[in-house]
């Protein structure tokens, strides 16, 4: 049997490590490993306990009107703020433009996020597979208000578009500072969010269920529509929460593609609180958006399940 080298023959980095973890034992005995897991989740906690906090500091200012001689928040608390935003054509149009787009968006980046994601997972090619990974990945190293500049000059009306648009005589259209504008904007940005939540449900899939709905009698498109699809569900559930709280909340797009004639909720909001300073209103707005987005979420989470979003996959 050989014999044990003496301590002196470990490498130094081998008694480094032995050294900090008797120190680590010493500091934080085995019986504190207990706490190991809520000492860690106590920042997420924390974080929370503060978004919580701030919702309440919003509730009490939306209580309060603005005060035309003093610019101030009036010390009276009332509900006229809500009454306002129910009753003013500009929010109601604001609000329902927000919600539309919204619901519009994620319809479009599901539909084009599944075969972007279908091709991805199930392609045999490995260098198709890497060009699809990186195409899909680098927009997240842009940001978006420099995506939105980008589709300035491509959309404008010396872009890039109206002079393919001139080739065949139509011209020039234009393209930019409209509702589309700002929906074609927003699906290009929401794009790899979908792909990405899609794409792990599609992998889930074993492609012998394909196979065997092909043997059975069933074409690639049946195949796909009557068995893929439904199967990968979950992977559409959270897309679709993903992209439609994104888009609900999104402040860059309207802003720059819509130019300033397409604003959504956030816009409003902004101008609320930064350029007529009229903290009551966009704190009444802030909190019928969290409100309307919250009960979106919760919405699809009775109909359809939390998806890709829950930590099991039971009851998706």
């Amino acid at each position: 049997m050989p014999l044990r080298p003496s301590r002196s023959a470990y490498p130094l980095s081998w008694r480094v490590l032995d050294a900090l973890e008797a120190g680590g034992r010493a500091v934080w005995p085995a019986r504190f490993k207990r706490g190991v897991p809520w000492l860690m989740l106590a920042p997420a906690v924390l974080l929370v306990g503060l978004l919580v906090l701030s919702l309440f500091e919003i509730a009490d200012a939306s209580l309060r009107t603005l005060d035309t001689a003093t610019f101030l928040p009036s010390e009276d608390r009332s509900l006229a703020n809500y009454a306002r935003a129910f009753s003013e054509p500009v929010v109601l149009a604001v609000g329902l433009r927000s919600l539309g787009g919204a619901l519009i968006v994620t319809l479009a980046t599901l539909v084009l996020a599944f075969p972007y994601a279908y091709a991805m997972v199930r392609t045999t090619s490995a260098a198709w597979r890497k060009t699809l990974l990186i195409a899909l990945f680098l927009p997240f190293f842009i940001g978006q208000v420099v995506r939105a500049y980008g589709w300035l000059i491509l959309l404008g009306n010396q872009g890039l578009a109206n002079e393919i648009l001139g080739l065949f005589g139509i011209g020039p259209v234009r393209l930019l500072f409209n509702y589309w504008a700002v929906l074609f904007g927003l699906v290009q940005y929401m794009l790899p969010f979908a792909v990405l939540m899609l794409a792990p449900a599609l992998s889930a899939i074993p492609e012998e269920v394909e196979a065997a709905a092909g043997s059975l009698g069933a074409n690639w498109g049946r195949t796909l529509l009557h068995v893929v699809v439904p199967m990968a569900k979950p992977g559409f559930v959270g897309a679709g929460l993903v992209v439609l709280t994104l888009t609900l909340t999104d402040f860059a797009m309207p802003a720059i593609l819509g130019g300033g004639g397409q604003d959504f909720i956030a816009n409003a909001i902004y101008d609320q609180f930064f350029r007529t300073s009229d903290q009551g209103m966009g704190a009444t707005l802030t909190l019928l958006l969290v409100l309307a987005g919250s009960t979106l979420v919760g919405l699809v989470f009775a109909l359809f399940g939390a998806g890709t979003l829950a930590l099991r996959g039971r009851g998706t």
